[in-house]
């Protein structure tokens, strides 16, 4: 069941305590944050994301579009890019994608969360970038590899400032779109996505327990392509802060 209103800021306020009582073999490193518009700065804990959640990329991507049950990869949360941004070009790669994204930000949690109750755990709406080093990924999938290292590096996660539920209301369609130097190179619509937004909280939800602070890049319509320095890439969702960012 999710969790009471009060329960995220109990736990916050224990690893406060806890924290500033510890003495530590170094200076922990500081928390991963996004803007929130008109709102105090969200603490990131954990990134999760839906992969093929667009029939039309999964198409593109060699996979069968079936509805079948989701599956999720992680971000660390200091992949995080915030804003408008330079992204620098990560090395060990030679094909890095885009994949642009609506990142659902979670402002309660739970585990085993009902569907009727999923929507409840919203905390705000962002766009996101889902950059992957696409011929590790192939490697990796040739070989039954992970796909963490193509996925999970340094600034691999840009993110606009959040939109609060209230701002926003509850989303489930609306367009999508990326362009790269002026041109369109993916768009659709978020209710092409297989799994809905509440339905992807309660799969998560079914294999870990999900917190406040967690963000769910919520899959990415066809389109997905390279980019090389220099380009300069703008993301939007209808009604959400634009993302603009430059490949440096």
């Amino acid at each position: 069941m999710p969790e009471s209103a009060d329960a995220p800021l109990q736990s916050a306020l224990h690893f406060i305590q806890v924290s500033l009582s510890m003495d530590y073999a170094f200076t922990p490193a500081p928390v991963a944050t996004l803007p929130v518009i008109a709102g105090k700065p969200f603490p990131i804990r954990r990134i999760f994301c839906v992969g093929r959640n667009y029939a039309d990329h999964a198409r593109e991507m060699g996979s069968d579009p079936l509805r079948e049950a989701p599956f999720f990869f992680m971000k660390p949360a200091d992949a995080i890019l915030s804003g408008s941004s330079m992204l620098p070009y990560p090395p060990a790669t030679a094909n890095l994608h885009h994949e642009v994204e609506m990142v659902v930000a979670l402002g309660r949690g739970g585990a085993n969360i009902p569907l009727a109750q999923a929507t409840d755990c919203i905390f705000g709406y962002a766009v996101g970038l889902d950059m992957t080093r696409r011929d590790m990924q192939g490697i990796a999938k040739a070989k039954s590899q992970p796909w963490d290292m193509s996925k999970g590096f340094d600034h691999s996660a840009p993110i606009s400032a959040i939109t609060p539920r209230p701002a926003s209301g509850l989303i489930a369609r609306g367009r999508i779109e990326l362009k790269v130097n002026g041109e369109v190179r993916q768009v659709g619509d978020l209710s092409d996505m297989i799994w809905s937004i509440p339905e992807v909280i309660h799969q998560l939800s079914q294999l870990v327990e999900l917190q406040a602070g967690d963000l769910i890049f919520t899959g990415t319509p066809a389109g997905v392509g390279p980019v090389v320095r220099g380009d300069q890439l703008e993301a939007t969702v209808a009604g959400l802060e634009p993302l603009l960012i430059t490949v440096v």
